[in-house]
Protein backbone atom coordinates (compact mmCIF):
# COMPACT_ATOMS: atom_id res chain seq x y z
CA UNK A 1 0.00 0.00 0.00
CA UNK A 2 3.00 2.50 0.11
CA UNK A 3 2.84 2.68 -4.04
CA UNK A 4 0.79 5.86 -4.30
CA UNK A 5 -1.69 5.48 -7.18
CA UNK A 6 -4.98 4.44 -7.77
CA UNK A 7 -4.64 0.58 -7.78
CA UNK A 8 -3.47 0.57 -4.24
CA UNK A 9 -6.29 2.93 -3.22
CA UNK A 10 -8.96 0.30 -4.76
CA UNK A 11 -7.38 -2.29 -3.28
CA UNK A 12 -7.53 -0.76 0.02
CA UNK A 13 -10.87 0.37 0.11
CA UNK A 14 -11.33 -3.13 -1.11
CA UNK A 15 -10.03 -5.36 1.98
CA UNK A 16 -11.40 -2.49 4.06
CA UNK A 17 -14.90 -3.34 2.75
CA UNK A 18 -14.58 -7.09 3.10
CA UNK A 19 -13.52 -6.38 6.72
CA UNK A 20 -16.00 -8.87 9.02
CA UNK A 21 -17.78 -9.85 5.79
CA UNK A 22 -19.56 -13.17 6.28
CA UNK A 23 -19.23 -14.73 2.14
CA UNK A 24 -15.57 -13.65 1.89
CA UNK A 25 -12.34 -13.16 4.10
CA UNK A 26 -9.63 -11.45 1.97
CA UNK A 27 -6.09 -10.55 2.77
CA UNK A 28 -3.28 -8.99 0.64
CA UNK A 29 -0.11 -10.05 -1.02
CA UNK A 30 2.05 -7.07 -1.33
CA UNK A 31 3.93 -7.03 -4.43
CA UNK A 32 6.86 -4.52 -2.65
CA UNK A 33 7.53 -6.82 0.10
CA UNK A 34 10.05 -5.31 2.52
CA UNK A 35 13.39 -7.63 2.12
CA UNK A 36 14.25 -8.97 6.11
CA UNK A 37 17.33 -7.67 7.98
CA UNK A 38 20.01 -6.00 6.58
CA UNK A 39 18.80 -6.48 2.87
CA UNK A 40 15.96 -3.74 4.02
CA UNK A 41 18.81 -1.20 2.86
CA UNK A 42 18.51 -3.10 -0.96
CA UNK A 43 15.47 -0.90 -1.46
CA UNK A 44 17.17 2.60 -1.69
CA UNK A 45 18.65 1.33 -4.86
CA UNK A 46 17.44 1.44 -7.87
CA UNK A 47 17.39 -1.77 -9.81
CA UNK A 48 18.64 -3.67 -6.91
CA UNK A 49 14.85 -3.07 -5.13
CA UNK A 50 13.50 -4.69 -8.02
CA UNK A 51 15.77 -7.48 -7.66
CA UNK A 52 14.96 -7.87 -3.70
CA UNK A 53 11.31 -7.41 -3.90
CA UNK A 54 11.08 -10.29 -6.20
CA UNK A 55 13.43 -12.60 -4.26
CA UNK A 56 11.10 -12.04 -1.43
CA UNK A 57 7.73 -11.67 -3.59
CA UNK A 58 7.73 -15.28 -5.23
CA UNK A 59 8.24 -17.52 -2.18
CA UNK A 60 5.91 -15.03 -0.76
CA UNK A 61 2.98 -16.00 -3.13
CA UNK A 62 4.15 -19.54 -2.74
CA UNK A 63 3.18 -19.74 0.88
CA UNK A 64 0.01 -17.08 1.00
CA UNK A 65 -1.66 -18.64 -2.61
CA UNK A 66 -1.98 -22.24 -1.02
CA UNK A 67 -4.43 -21.00 1.61
CA UNK A 68 -6.94 -18.94 -0.69
CA UNK A 69 -9.78 -20.27 -3.08
CA UNK A 70 -9.42 -17.43 -5.08
CA UNK A 71 -6.46 -15.44 -6.60
CA UNK A 72 -7.48 -11.65 -7.19
CA UNK A 73 -4.93 -10.39 -9.01
CA UNK A 74 -4.85 -6.34 -9.74
CA UNK A 75 -3.17 -5.43 -12.67
CA UNK A 76 -1.52 -2.13 -14.14
CA UNK A 77 0.57 -2.64 -17.42
CA UNK A 78 3.99 -2.99 -19.14
CA UNK A 79 6.72 -4.19 -17.39
CA UNK A 80 4.80 -3.64 -13.70
CA UNK A 81 2.72 -6.83 -15.46
CA UNK A 82 5.88 -8.83 -15.89
CA UNK A 83 7.13 -8.44 -12.11
CA UNK A 84 3.48 -8.35 -10.12
CA UNK A 85 0.63 -9.94 -12.18
CA UNK A 86 2.15 -12.46 -14.11
CA UNK A 87 4.32 -14.30 -11.14
CA UNK A 88 1.26 -14.31 -9.10
CA UNK A 89 -1.07 -15.58 -11.71
CA UNK A 90 2.20 -18.41 -12.39
CA UNK A 91 2.04 -19.68 -9.29
CA UNK A 92 -1.91 -19.63 -8.92
CA UNK A 93 -1.99 -22.20 -11.55
CA UNK A 94 1.08 -23.69 -10.28
CA UNK A 95 -1.43 -24.41 -7.48
CA UNK A 96 -3.97 -24.76 -9.19
CA UNK A 97 -6.01 -21.65 -7.69
CA UNK A 98 -8.58 -20.28 -10.27
CA UNK A 99 -7.44 -16.42 -10.85
CA UNK A 100 -9.24 -13.33 -11.38
CA UNK A 101 -7.12 -10.39 -13.19
CA UNK A 102 -8.58 -7.06 -12.33
CA UNK A 103 -6.87 -4.75 -15.08
CA UNK A 104 -6.72 -1.48 -14.18
CA UNK A 105 -4.78 0.84 -16.36
CA UNK A 106 -5.52 3.30 -18.80
CA UNK A 107 -2.34 2.47 -20.91
CA UNK A 108 -4.28 -1.16 -22.22
CA UNK A 109 -4.62 -0.24 -25.97
CA UNK A 110 -0.96 0.47 -26.63
CA UNK A 111 -0.19 -2.72 -23.65
CA UNK A 112 -1.98 -5.34 -24.67
CA UNK A 113 -1.32 -4.28 -28.43
CA UNK A 114 2.74 -4.59 -28.51
CA UNK A 115 2.40 -7.46 -25.40
CA UNK A 116 1.67 -10.75 -26.84
CA UNK A 117 2.53 -12.21 -22.86
CA UNK A 118 -0.38 -10.05 -21.56
CA UNK A 119 -2.85 -11.22 -23.72
CA UNK A 120 -1.54 -14.61 -23.37
CA UNK A 121 -1.74 -13.97 -19.79
CA UNK A 122 -5.66 -12.51 -20.27
CA UNK A 123 -7.02 -15.28 -21.86
CA UNK A 124 -5.32 -18.06 -19.69
CA UNK A 125 -6.66 -16.90 -16.65
CA UNK A 126 -10.65 -17.83 -15.82
CA UNK A 127 -11.91 -14.73 -15.14
CA UNK A 128 -11.05 -10.30 -16.09
CA UNK A 129 -12.36 -7.69 -14.39
CA UNK A 130 -12.40 -4.52 -15.32
CA UNK A 131 -13.86 -1.07 -13.82
CA UNK A 132 -14.91 0.56 -16.87
CA UNK A 133 -16.66 -0.42 -20.37
CA UNK A 134 -13.14 1.83 -21.83
CA UNK A 135 -11.18 -1.32 -20.61
CA UNK A 136 -13.77 -3.56 -21.68
CA UNK A 137 -13.84 -2.59 -25.06
CA UNK A 138 -10.04 -3.10 -25.67
CA UNK A 139 -10.29 -6.53 -24.28
CA UNK A 140 -12.58 -7.36 -26.43
CA UNK A 141 -10.73 -5.63 -29.73
CA UNK A 142 -8.36 -8.52 -28.99
CA UNK A 143 -10.68 -10.96 -28.38
CA UNK A 144 -10.57 -11.62 -24.74
CA UNK A 145 -13.71 -11.63 -22.49
CA UNK A 146 -13.83 -9.00 -19.05
CA UNK A 147 -16.70 -8.25 -17.19
CA UNK A 148 -17.24 -5.00 -15.33
CA UNK A 149 -16.79 -4.35 -11.64
CA UNK A 150 -16.45 -0.66 -10.98
CA UNK A 151 -14.75 1.11 -8.86
CA UNK A 152 -16.25 1.91 -5.18
CA UNK A 153 -16.45 5.29 -4.20
CA UNK A 154 -17.30 5.80 -0.16
CA UNK A 155 -20.31 8.25 -0.20
CA UNK A 156 -20.47 8.79 3.46
CA UNK A 157 -17.01 10.09 3.81
CA UNK A 158 -16.80 12.11 0.30
CA UNK A 159 -20.17 14.00 1.67
CA UNK A 160 -22.50 16.72 -0.86
CA UNK A 161 -22.43 20.18 -0.39
CA UNK A 162 -23.13 22.41 -2.81
CA UNK A 163 -21.68 25.66 -4.08
CA UNK A 164 -23.24 28.36 -3.99
CA UNK A 165 -22.29 30.78 -5.14
CA UNK A 166 -19.10 28.62 -6.93
CA UNK A 167 -15.73 29.66 -6.06
CA UNK A 168 -12.57 29.61 -8.39
CA UNK A 169 -11.15 27.26 -5.83
CA UNK A 170 -9.48 24.44 -7.92
CA UNK A 171 -8.21 20.99 -6.87
CA UNK A 172 -6.05 18.32 -8.98
CA UNK A 173 -5.00 15.12 -7.36
CA UNK A 174 -3.67 12.95 -9.85
CA UNK A 175 0.38 12.09 -9.81
CA UNK A 176 3.31 14.21 -11.11
CA UNK A 177 3.51 11.74 -13.73
CA UNK A 178 3.38 12.61 -17.49
CA UNK A 179 0.49 10.32 -18.70
CA UNK A 180 -1.53 12.72 -16.29
CA UNK A 181 -0.17 15.98 -17.89
CA UNK A 182 -0.79 18.32 -14.92
CA UNK A 183 1.44 21.42 -16.98
CA UNK A 184 -1.60 21.25 -18.74
CA UNK A 185 -3.35 22.15 -15.79
CA UNK A 186 -1.02 24.41 -14.51
CA UNK A 187 -1.92 26.41 -18.25
CA UNK A 188 -5.25 26.54 -17.76
CA UNK A 189 -4.83 27.75 -14.40
CA UNK A 190 -3.24 30.84 -15.32
CA UNK A 191 -5.97 31.28 -17.71
CA UNK A 192 -8.33 31.18 -14.76
CA UNK A 193 -6.56 33.20 -12.80
CA UNK A 194 -5.93 36.21 -15.74
CA UNK A 195 -10.05 36.40 -15.40
CA UNK A 196 -10.19 35.74 -11.10
CA UNK A 197 -6.80 37.10 -9.66
CA UNK A 198 -8.15 35.40 -6.26
CA UNK A 199 -8.56 31.47 -7.78
CA UNK A 200 -6.17 29.19 -6.11
CA UNK A 201 -4.83 25.74 -7.23
CA UNK A 202 -3.89 22.57 -5.16
CA UNK A 203 -2.32 20.17 -6.51
CA UNK A 204 -2.08 16.71 -3.96
CA UNK A 205 -0.17 14.32 -5.34
CA UNK A 206 4.00 13.12 -6.19
CA UNK A 207 6.01 12.10 -8.31
CA UNK A 208 9.30 12.46 -11.06
CA UNK A 209 7.28 15.14 -12.72
CA UNK A 210 7.32 17.89 -9.45
CA UNK A 211 10.64 19.62 -10.29
CA UNK A 212 9.68 20.52 -13.90
CA UNK A 213 5.85 21.44 -12.56
CA UNK A 214 7.62 23.81 -9.91
CA UNK A 215 9.62 25.68 -12.72
CA UNK A 216 6.41 25.87 -14.66
CA UNK A 217 4.14 27.29 -12.04
CA UNK A 218 7.63 30.06 -11.45
CA UNK A 219 7.68 30.79 -15.04
CA UNK A 220 3.91 31.09 -15.80
CA UNK A 221 3.70 33.62 -12.59
CA UNK A 222 1.67 32.16 -10.93
CA UNK A 223 -0.09 33.27 -7.49
CA UNK A 224 -1.59 30.88 -5.12
CA UNK A 225 -0.41 27.51 -6.69
CA UNK A 226 -0.38 24.94 -3.30
CA UNK A 227 1.89 21.52 -4.14
CA UNK A 228 0.17 19.34 -1.08
CA UNK A 229 2.14 16.34 -1.50
CA UNK A 230 1.29 13.10 -1.05
CA UNK A 231 -2.42 12.64 1.12
CA UNK A 232 -3.10 9.34 2.53
CA UNK A 233 -6.37 8.25 1.12
CA UNK A 234 -8.35 7.94 4.46
CA UNK A 235 -7.40 12.44 4.41
CA UNK A 236 -8.06 13.08 0.90
CA UNK A 237 -11.61 14.01 1.47
CA UNK A 238 -10.70 16.78 3.20
CA UNK A 239 -9.43 18.48 -0.45
CA UNK A 240 -12.19 17.93 -1.74
CA UNK A 241 -14.55 19.19 0.95
CA UNK A 242 -12.60 22.60 0.55
CA UNK A 243 -12.24 23.11 -3.21
CA UNK A 244 -15.42 24.18 -5.65
CA UNK A 245 -14.17 22.84 -9.27
CA UNK A 246 -12.15 19.99 -9.71
CA UNK A 247 -9.98 19.89 -12.77
CA UNK A 248 -7.65 16.90 -14.08
CA UNK A 249 -6.00 17.01 -17.69
CA UNK A 250 -4.42 13.35 -18.33
CA UNK A 251 -3.79 12.59 -21.52
CA UNK A 252 -4.31 8.84 -21.08
CA UNK A 253 -6.58 7.40 -18.44
CA UNK A 254 -9.30 5.01 -17.43
CA UNK A 255 -12.10 5.07 -14.71
CA UNK A 256 -10.35 7.47 -12.50
CA UNK A 257 -11.51 7.55 -8.53
CA UNK A 258 -10.70 10.97 -8.32
CA UNK A 259 -13.14 12.27 -10.45
CA UNK A 260 -15.99 9.63 -8.27
CA UNK A 261 -14.28 11.36 -4.91
CA UNK A 262 -15.26 15.12 -7.08
CA UNK A 263 -18.88 13.95 -7.94
CA UNK A 264 -19.59 12.39 -4.30
CA UNK A 265 -18.28 15.86 -2.85
CA UNK A 266 -20.28 17.67 -4.87
CA UNK A 267 -17.32 19.90 -7.02
CA UNK A 268 -17.74 20.77 -10.61
CA UNK A 269 -16.22 18.92 -12.59
CA UNK A 270 -13.49 19.97 -15.61
CA UNK A 271 -12.01 17.30 -17.21
CA UNK A 272 -9.84 15.89 -20.76
CA UNK A 273 -11.60 13.17 -22.68
CA UNK A 274 -8.94 10.74 -21.90
CA UNK A 275 -9.61 6.66 -22.22
CA UNK A 276 -12.33 5.83 -20.36
CA UNK A 277 -12.92 9.02 -18.49
CA UNK A 278 -16.37 9.65 -20.68
CA UNK A 279 -17.20 6.29 -19.47
CA UNK A 280 -18.32 8.20 -16.27
CA UNK A 281 -18.69 11.70 -17.43
CA UNK A 282 -21.34 11.95 -19.77
CA UNK A 283 -20.43 15.72 -21.47
CA UNK A 284 -22.61 18.50 -20.21
CA UNK A 285 -24.13 15.83 -17.66
CA UNK A 286 -21.79 15.06 -15.27
CA UNK A 287 -19.11 17.54 -16.04
CA UNK A 288 -17.62 19.17 -19.12
CA UNK A 289 -15.38 17.82 -21.11
CA UNK A 290 -12.45 18.98 -23.55
CA UNK A 291 -9.72 17.31 -26.05
CA UNK A 292 -6.50 16.03 -24.73
CA UNK A 293 -3.66 18.98 -24.38
CA UNK A 294 -5.87 21.71 -24.96
CA UNK A 295 -5.35 23.59 -21.58
CA UNK A 296 -7.32 27.31 -23.39
CA UNK A 297 -10.79 25.22 -23.26
CA UNK A 298 -10.20 23.74 -20.04
CA UNK A 299 -9.70 27.30 -19.13
CA UNK A 300 -13.00 28.28 -20.95
CA UNK A 301 -15.07 25.48 -19.18
CA UNK A 302 -14.04 26.76 -15.97
CA UNK A 303 -15.19 30.53 -16.21
CA UNK A 304 -18.00 28.58 -18.08
CA UNK A 305 -18.71 26.99 -14.64
CA UNK A 306 -18.50 30.13 -12.38
CA UNK A 307 -20.21 32.23 -14.55
CA UNK A 308 -23.32 30.01 -14.68
CA UNK A 309 -24.86 28.89 -11.43
CA UNK A 310 -27.70 26.74 -12.74
CA UNK A 311 -25.30 24.88 -14.80
CA UNK A 312 -23.57 23.70 -11.95
CA UNK A 313 -26.52 22.80 -9.61
CA UNK A 314 -27.55 20.52 -12.54
CA UNK A 315 -24.51 19.29 -13.26
CA UNK A 316 -23.00 18.60 -10.04
CA UNK A 317 -26.92 17.37 -8.56
CA UNK A 318 -26.81 14.54 -12.11
CA UNK A 319 -22.82 13.54 -10.68
CA UNK A 320 -23.73 12.85 -7.28
CA UNK A 321 -26.42 10.78 -8.49
CA UNK A 322 -24.55 8.50 -10.98
CA UNK A 323 -22.67 7.86 -7.43
CA UNK A 324 -25.22 5.22 -6.19
CA UNK A 325 -23.91 2.51 -8.77
CA UNK A 326 -20.18 2.79 -7.11
CA UNK A 327 -21.42 2.45 -3.50
CA UNK A 328 -19.90 -0.53 -1.82
CA UNK A 329 -23.36 -2.41 -1.51
CA UNK A 330 -23.54 -2.17 -5.25
CA UNK A 331 -19.86 -3.68 -6.37
CA UNK A 332 -20.06 -6.19 -3.27
CA UNK A 333 -22.95 -7.79 -5.15
CA UNK A 334 -20.83 -8.03 -8.50
CA UNK A 335 -17.81 -9.27 -6.81
CA UNK A 336 -19.24 -12.20 -4.72
CA UNK A 337 -21.23 -13.18 -7.70
CA UNK A 338 -18.11 -13.37 -9.64
CA UNK A 339 -16.29 -14.86 -7.26
CA UNK A 340 -18.88 -17.30 -6.45
CA UNK A 341 -19.38 -18.15 -10.04
CA UNK A 342 -15.34 -19.29 -9.74
CA UNK A 343 -15.61 -21.69 -6.95
CA UNK A 344 -18.65 -23.22 -8.25
CA UNK A 345 -16.95 -23.78 -11.53
CA UNK A 346 -14.48 -25.73 -9.19
CA UNK A 347 -15.70 -29.51 -7.86
CA UNK A 348 -12.90 -29.85 -6.02
CA UNK A 349 -13.90 -26.76 -3.98
CA UNK A 350 -16.95 -27.36 -1.72
CA UNK A 351 -16.46 -25.04 0.84
CA UNK A 352 -19.61 -21.78 0.83
CA UNK A 353 -17.15 -19.36 1.70
CA UNK A 354 -14.78 -18.01 -0.60
CA UNK A 355 -11.20 -16.23 -0.16
CA UNK A 356 -9.67 -14.02 -2.18
CA UNK A 357 -5.68 -12.52 -2.31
Amino acid sequence: MGILGGQAVQADRLLRAWQGDPDVYAWLVPINPMPPGAFRRAVDIKYVRTIATQLCYWPQLFRELRRADIVHVFSASYFSFLLAPLPAVLIAKLLGKPVVMNYRSGQAPDHLRRSAIARGTLRWVERNAVPSAFLQGVFREHGINAEIVPNIVDVDRFSFRKRQPLAPKILSTRNFEELYNVPCTLRAFRLVQDRYPEATLTLVGAGSEEPRLRALASELRLRSVHFAGRVAPADIWRYYADADIYLQTPDIDNMPSSVLEAFASGCAVVSTNAGGVPAILTDDRHGLLVECGDHAAAAERIVRLLEDPALVDRLTISARESCDQYRWQTVRSKWVALYNGMVTNRAAISQPTTSAV
